[in-house]
């Protein structure tokens, strides 16, 4: 049917009115890349969360194997001093190639190691959570232990909340605390055997418990201390200078943790094998993929990647090793999963990313001579 000239000016008209047809080329092009770098980040998201799974799961599997199968009998505290030392190594490695031809390494790097009060105070509510779980084993059994510590989950959200402001929905809640509940069932060879409500003897119930719930408390706000220094400190330092001042913080901690234990059981530096390397070596990056994981998602995410961890490790520590594997666990297993999903692919609106804060004062940032190492470089 023919148009008359008339239906083909309006047709004319109403095309070029079209929202689609009246953005501008570059609005257009800007909106391309901003999509594109939407879908970039979130393949960095997943694949940084899926590499630490992956490296929870396989830690706990050779500790296991070391200590329940080899009987291998290393200080716990030198392996984890030996991670950090090779994590404050390895980031100072990465510091140092991202500076420009010609510029020194050393003036930056005691630039860094001069600000890392912020970092100091992770690294000692690391220590002390270290102190309280072994007040908390001291007195309570290992079964409130772990019926306790999934209390982490809800400490990191409200944390979350209350420190950072961000708002969960009720979908989001309630996979939670499916999260917590599918944990705590997965965990029922350890809280649920003869002897697991059986205290040790001389234990102070009271003091047990107020220990494990400090150090439940203290996990949730040093997850969201350290995402909150991450993103909106005004300095913004990247994530590798970041590992550098916590493996700096870290380290005299450890030390501590050694000279107190003695050594251990055969002595200073004694027990130490290939597999004690190995997992020195997987220390060092979990504490990296930790830094990533909170820079590329959030604490919960984080948080969401080591549960899954549990359940993949058990699954691996079965068929290898022979661990226990449940019917109940692994229905307990299904509903983490479950959990994990309905958290994940929630489709409430997503939270505005977090801003920088602005310096309060005139001795907040480093003045423009002490700041001049750091500005020759890339951010990570």
């Amino acid at each position: 049917m023919a148009q008359t000239p008339a239906l083909l000016r309006r047709k004319i008209s109403l095309e070029g009115t079209h929202p689609e047809n009246t953005r501008d080329p570059k609005s257009i092009k800007d909106r391309d890349k901003k999509m594109a770098f939407t879908s970039m980040m979130s393949s960095i998201k997943l694949l940084v969360l899926c590499l630490l799974c992956m490296q929870n799961t396989l830690f706990t599997v050779l500790r296991r194997y070391s200590q329940g199968v080899l009987k291998e009998n290393y200080s716990k505290y030198e392996v984890l001093l030996a991670g950090e030392l090779i994590k404050m190594a390895y980031s100072a490695y990465r510091i140092s190639s991202s500076l420009n031809s010609g510029d020194k390494a050393a003036p930056r790097l005691k630039y860094l190691l001069r600000r890392s009060s912020k970092m100091a105070i992770l690294a000692m509510i690391y220590g002390a959570m270290n102190i309280v779980s072994f007040v908390a084993l001291r007195n309570i059994s290992a079964g409130m232990f772990a019926v306790f510590a999934q209390l982490k989950i809800l400490t990191t959200a409200t944390c979350s909340k209350v420190m950072l402001g961000r708002s969960y929905s009720m979908t989001k809640w309630r996979a939670l605390l499916s999260l917590m509940s599918g944990v705590l069932l997965f965990s029922e060879p350890i809280w649920n055997r003869d002897d697991a409500g059986r205290n040790p003897e001389g234990g102070n119930v009271f003091l047990g418990t107020s220990a494990v719930l400090a150090e439940v408390i203290m996990s949730g706000f040093a997850s969201i201390y350290f995402e909150k220094v991450i993103k909106t400190d005004p300095e913004q330092l990247g994530i590798w200078e970041r590992n550098y001042q916590l493996a700096f913080g870290s380290i005299p901690i450890y030390i501590m943790f050694i000279l107190y234990d003695e050594g251990g059981d055969v002595g200073y530096g004694g027990g130490w094998s290939i597999v004690a390397v190995v997992l020195a070596l997987l220390g060092a990056a979990g504490g990296m993929l930790v830094a990533l994981s909170i820079k590329h998602g959030d604490s919960i995410l984080k948080t969401l990647a080591t549960t899954g961890a549990i359940i993949l490790s058990a699954t691996v520590d079965h068929f290898m090793l022979g661990g226990p594997l449940t019917p109940i666990m692994c229905i307990a297993g299904v509903q983490v999963i479950l959990s994990i999903c309905n958290y994940t692919f929630d489709a409430s609106p997503p939270e505005p990313p977090l801003q920088v804060e602005k310096p309060k004062g005139s001795g907040t940032l480093a003045s423009d001579e002490e700041m001049y190492p750091l500005k020759q470089s890339e951010r990570q």
